[in-house]
């Protein structure tokens, strides 16, 4: 696949052109994981920042998912068999997977945010192995998505997610352990090696100490034990006293702001917009600087910021449009989103063993610094297995209802699909809806118009038959729709957004 170098040199300021359908689904491919056509084309010709403002303030107000019956229990509400209990737990954390799959889909930027951070503040379900902790874990991502990003830290290192998985369960005060110390710097706050030392690290891991009391029974909250806290004077960042868990968040935001806005408004746009931030062939560096004097100007409210860059014409820069590779969610997701296909719980569980097999195993990441996403996405294994999964997906869709791939075409081609006999006609807005940026030229159109023809008679699209075939009449038009997807399924354009 070719790389896309960086060569957009747009600027933040605001994007005012009426948005068309290919701006709007880049903004919904990006903002979540896109969208059924309806929605995309009802931001046609809407404004940008009006559009934008509306999913940000959506987010905001948004409530976390509701907690499940288990959400309290420890290791005394499982079955005392061992077998049974596995049992259990594993169920669990399978409901749990199909809530959150089913947030993804339904909660647009606040969840796409959430998944964003979930891979950002990294834990493993499979190192804490406690799905009470899990649950409140993604509640703190979820309620601190879009909110305060000194609050976020602060929360989301007393979470017992994170106290088990970074070993701040057994950071005692007469025997210190570094391991979340160090991961709060290199890769929570200011990046590696940047703006702190080794001894920063013992220093703050003193102060970060306590946080030990386990309970009695397994899986049950962590508490704070003063005893267990080194209370010695420590000095942290150039700062010496007596310091505990607060004073270190504190700290840090005070004497590192620069830093901590650029490491975090760099991982943003490279999420959302271009996953090189580096290239000197555009301007990436002086956006990166405009949203971090935002973030530092809003005292790190991260809502300001992702406003700034949504409504910019750097975002909506053709340069920006199809440059990201997708996710293995990515790819399902958003294909379940813009087709409005019917699917079920058993669908999501479906996909969610498919992104596994593709390296994206959600709740639990390779290691610490999670996912590393875009080109690791498709090597060669990779690829193949994305060939194979959306075209079983796309096969039992049709098999489940073929008729809405007929639908499907219809809400993208107008009065053309109703009238016309042309099938090149109807094929280019599906391909162009489907792919962020269309195919390369027009002989790769061509082929893919090749597809959707199928075997049918061509004179039947030329009207010198008695029929004449159109996508609204014609019997085996959901078979057309098909073939066309399956075809597009393996092209390189649609690994992209």
């Amino acid at each position: 696949m070719e790389y896309f170098v960086n060569c957009n040199t747009s600027t933040l300021a605001p994007y005012t052109t009426p948005l068309d359908r290919t701006k709007a689904a880049h903004l919904y491919r990006r903002l979540g994981f896109s969208a059924s056509v309806e929605t995309i084309d009802l931001a046609v010709n809407q404004n940008a920042g009006t559009l934008v403002d509306n999913l940000i303030n959506q987010a905001v107000a948004m409530p976390p998912s509701p907690a499940p019956a288990w959400a309290d229990w420890n290791n005394s509400n499982y079955p005392a068999d061992d077998d049974q209990a596995r049992q259990v737990r594993r169920a669990q954390l399978e409901e749990w997977r199909l809530t959150y799959t089913n947030a993804l889909l339904d909660n647009n930027l606040r969840d796409r945010m959430s998944f964003f951070w979930s891979n950002h503040f990294v834990t493993e379900i499979d190192v804490y192995d406690c799905n009470s902790f899990l649950y409140y874990y993604i509640n703190c991502l979820q309620r601190n998505s879009l909110g305060n990003f000194r609050t976020f830290v602060s929360e989301i290192g007393l979470t017992d997610a994170m106290l088990y998985y970074l070993d701040g369960v057994y950071n005692n005060g007469n025997n210190p352990n570094e391991n979340y110390a160090r991961e709060l710097y290199e890769l929570f706050t200011l990046g590696e090696g940047n703006g702190y030392t080794e001894e920063d690290i013992i220093e703050t891991a003193k102060a970060l100490s306590g946080y030990v009391e386990r309970g009695e029974i397994g899986c049950s909250p962590v508490a704070y034990d003063a005893t267990r806290h080194d209370t010695g004077s420590k000095t942290i960042l150039g700062q010496t006293g007596n310091w505990g868990y607060d004073d270190v968040i504190n700290i840090l935001f005070q004497q590192r702001p620069n830093e901590i806005a650029e490491f975090i408004c760099r991982k943003l746009y490279e999420f959302f917009v271009h996953p090189d931030s580096k290239d000197d062939t555009g301007n990436a560096q002086v956006i990166i600087d405009g949203m971090a004097n935002t973030f530092i100007a809003n005292d790190f409210e991260i809502a300001p910021v992702l406003s700034q860059l949504f409504r910019s014409q750097h975002f909506f820069d053709d340069n920006a449009i199809g440059v990201i590779i997708k996710s293995p969610y990515d790819m399902y997701l958003n294909t379940l989103k813009e087709t409005s296909f019917a699917y079920t719980d058993n669908t999501l569980s479906e996909i969610n063993n498919y992104t596994r097999l593709l390296g994206q195993e959600l709740f639990d990441p390779f290691d610490v610094a999670g996912w590393q996403r875009d080109r690791s996405w498709i090597n060669t294994n990779f690829i193949i297995g994305r060939w194979l999964t959306i075209e079983t997906i796309l096969e039992t869709f049709y098999q489940n209802n073929n008729e809405q791939f007929r639908a499907f075409g219809l809400s993208l081609t107008g009065n053309d699909g109703l009238t016309s006999n042309n099938p090149d006609i109807i094929a280019r807005p599906i391909i162009d809806f489907v792919l962020p940026k269309g195919l390369l030229d027009e002989g790769e159109y061509e082929k893919a118009f090749a597809a959707f023809r199928s075997d049918i008679d061509p004179t039947y699209y030329e009207g010198g038959n008695d029929e004449t075939w159109t996508l609204a009449t014609w019997m085996t038009a959901p078979f057309q729709v098909y073939l066309l997807l399956q075809y597009l399924a393996r092209q390189p354009e649609f690994q992209l957004k």
